[in-house]
This record gives structure tokens, C-alpha cells and sequence, in this order.
């Protein structure tokens, strides 16, 4: 009886071992098909420095005398300056196909943080936000349509995701930290700042931090 109940125990201690192993197995697999990720909305670590445009403007700094630092929760009065610079072309008319392609831009990125209008125009183009940041965006979008039709629309939001990301640096580390938890490419500022991954950083801890009247 002894000798028949070593080996039944014995064969039981490896059943209990390869279902260890094959569980051990399984989490590795689940862990790794995640990228590393337990779950959703997992958070990186992104540094201000990281997001934060800097320098002239390539195509259009010295034209219209705005510098990314200029733009600063250190300097408020400065910073006001450059949106009102960076406004100067939101009145101009577009028609045909600069208008068209001013609806796609404009209707592609927010003033969520300040206005919380969904866009900053509506689907005709009119103005669906008063804030100064929208009016500053807005009117970077025209004046490079008028002047530097040849850049893409792609390029454009990118422009004004970067003065964006300036506005409210705080929020946009934040939903960089979130989106690269979620492998997505944070230095890309269509994706960081325009209406692609809107709201992906709800449900962490927001920073109010706003550079520029609202």
C-alpha cells in the first residue's frame, strides 16, 4: 500500500507541476501579445522637455515674428503677444479649394481644455469657438494657406498641434505618458494634440496648467 501510494502521489505532484508551468506559460504569452501591458490606458513616463516645440518656425517664424518659446507659462504677457501675432489672419475669406482644405484642418483639432468646443470651426467653417487659441490657430491655418499652399494638410494641423501643446503643456505630457502606455507615437503632434486620439488621457489625473487667455 505504501509503495502504491508513493507513486500515485508522485504522478499527482507532476500533474500539479506541468499545470504550473503550462499557467506560467500562459501569463508570459498574455503579457507579452500586450506589449508588456497589464491593461488598458497603461502610463509612460514623458517629460515636458520631450513635447515642447522649440526654436523659429521653419517656414513661417521669421514672417510672422513668432518663436515656439515665446509661448510660456513663464512669461504670460508674451505669450499673449504671440497669439495675437499668430491671429492676425483669422478674418481672412477663403474660398474653392483653400476653404475646403481650411474645414478639413480646422474641423481636425479642438480647444478642448478651454472652450470645449469639439472643433474650432463648424462643418461651414465659421468660427465655433471665441477663445484666444482658437482665433490663434485658425489663424495660423489660414495665413498657410494663403502663403504656403504647398504644404500638406497633414503638416498644417501639425503646426497648430504644436502651438497647442504650448497652450496647455501640462494635459498634453499627461496624454503623452498615457499614449506611449498604449504604444502609440506621442511625438507625432497630430497625434498628440489634434481630435485622433481625443480624450484617450481621461481618467488621469489632468493638469490645468494654460498658457494665453482663454
Amino acid at each position: 500500500m505504501t509503495k502504491e501510494f508513493t507513486i500515485k502521489f508522485n504522478e499527482r505532484s507532476l500533474q500539479y507541476l506541468i499545470i504550473a508551468v503550462l499557467a506560467v506559460l500562459l501569463l508570459f504569452n498574455i503579457l507579452g501579445s500586450n506589449g508588456g501591458k497589464a491593461g488598458s490606458n497603461s502610463v509612460g513616463i514623458v517629460s515636458a522637455s520631450e513635447i515642447i516645440p522649440n526654436g523659429v518656425p521653419v517656414v513661417y517664424g521669421v514672417e510672422l515674428g513668432v518663436s515656439y518659446d515665446d509661448v510660456s507659462p513663464n512669461n504670460q504677457r508674451l505669450a499673449d503677444a504671440t497669439i495675437n501675432k499668430l491671429s492676425a489672419y483669422e478674418d481672412e475669406v477663403l474660398t474653392g479649394e483653400l476653404l475646403t482644405r481650411y474645414i478639413k484642418i480646422g474641423g481636425s483639432i479642438s480647444c478642448e481644455y478651454c472652450c470645449g468646443a469639439q472643433s474650432i470651426i463648424f462643418d461651414n467653417g465659421e468660427r465655433a469657438c471665441g477663445c484666444a487659441h482658437s482665433y490663434a490657430m485658425r489663424g495660423l491655418a489660414k495665413y498657410l494657406l494663403l502663403n504656403h499652399a504647398d504644404m500638406t494638410d497633414y503638416e498644417i494641423l501639425g503646426e497648430l498641434g504644436k502651438w497647442k501643446v504650448l497652450f496647455f503643456p501640462g494635459i498634453h505630457e499627461q496624454k503623452a505618458s498615457v499614449m506611449i502606455g498604449e504604444g502609440i507615437d506621442y511625438t507625432d503632434f497630430v497625434n498628440l494634440a489634434s481630435n485622433k486620439y481625443h480624450g484617450i488621457e481621461n481618467g488621469v489625473s489632468s493638469d490645468s496648467t494654460m498658457v494665453g487667455g482663454c
